[in-house]
């Protein structure tokens, strides 16, 4: 269950309301860097989770934060919509200012909720999950949820450099601030476990000896010049500390896919149906059959 005392978590105020800033703090709510995303993404890791119970109550417990921060950022957002513009009447449009505001708006901030906020992103965009991991690894997990928090502290620190208003600031710095712990406790389950040494490669429980082992620490170059982009990854013991890291130019280790003809049914031309498999050069268009 979850409870709410109707209070938010942190003070949220707005001293000189901006409409186009209220667009921009969709971003923190419905973009992929943003709170709905890691709201979902902790719950669902929790409501999962398998294993010692103190990291479900961790997860649960920092997705219920989650929750407050959204209600914080849709405070927010409402906020700055007071005294926007409601029509495109004569007066407003004759108004460069009042004109440039409604040009910069989000206008289902009017036509869908009466200057509130929405679950989607800055360019009406709505949230739909597509970047919510919740694997059951542990650890995979976790590195996800370190990569989560730092783009959603890049954000927030970019929406505080957009505005001058006091009290946004205030309300970022704090937002700025628990993005700071929560990239730090992520972290610390990693730790907790082992480290990186212990944990990697994820999942640590699947035998590399059924790897194509002379393939785990190759770094692949792909230009056709030769040249390997040289650096930590290309020589050295690896980060787990099994094998060592070397450069491998990329070359094509199969051959060319050779696929069976359509079926009957499949509503392909006769000419494909009738044909023999046959590789990329056949002769449907000029080149000779493969040996199937």
């Amino acid at each position: 269950m979850f409870y709410t005392d109707g209070k938010l978590q942190y003070p949220v105020r707005v001293e000189r309301p901006n409409p186009i800033f209220a667009r921009a703090l969709q971003q923190a709510i419905g973009g992929v860097e943003g709170e709905i995303r890691v709201m979902m993404q902790y719950l669902f890791q929790g409501w999962g989770s398998r294993g010692p119970v103190k990291y479900r109550d961790m997860l649960i417990n920092t997705g219920t934060e989650e929750i407050g921060h959204i209600e914080m950022l849709a405070t927010a957002v409402a906020l700055n919509l007071e005294g926007a513009p409601l029509s495109m009447q004569e007066d407003v449009a004759n108004d460069g200012i009042a004109g440039a505001v409604m040009g910069g708006m989000n206008l289902r901030h009017i036509l869908s909720t009466g200057l509130a906020a929405t679950p989607e992103n800055c360019n009406g965009v709505p949230f739909n999950a597509s970047h919510v991991y919740a694997s059951g690894n542990i650890v995979g997990d976790m590195y996800a949820n370190v990569a989560a928090e730092a783009t959603g502290r890049v954000l927030a620190t970019r929406l505080y450099g957009m505005t001058d208003d006091p009290g946004m600031k205030d309300m970022l710095s704090f937002l700025i601030a628990r993005d700071t712990m929560h990239q730090q406790q992520w972290l610390a389950v990693i730790e907790e476990l082992g480290g990186s040494t212990a944990n990697l490669p994820v999942p640590n429980s699947f035998p590399q000896s059924q790897e194509a082992s002379q393939f785990s620490y190759a770094y692949f170059g792909h230009r056709i010049d030769g040249q390997v982009p040289a650096g930590r990854w290309t020589e050295g013991a690896s980060i787990d500390g099994k094998g060592q890291f070397a450069p491998m130019k990329s070359e094509p280790l199969g051959g060319e896919p050779v696929l069976a003809p359509p079926r009957p049914d499949s509503g392909a031309q006769t000419d494909q149906i009738n044909a023999s498999p046959v590789a990329a050069n056949d002769p449907l268009t000029g080149g000779t059959p493969s040996v199937a």
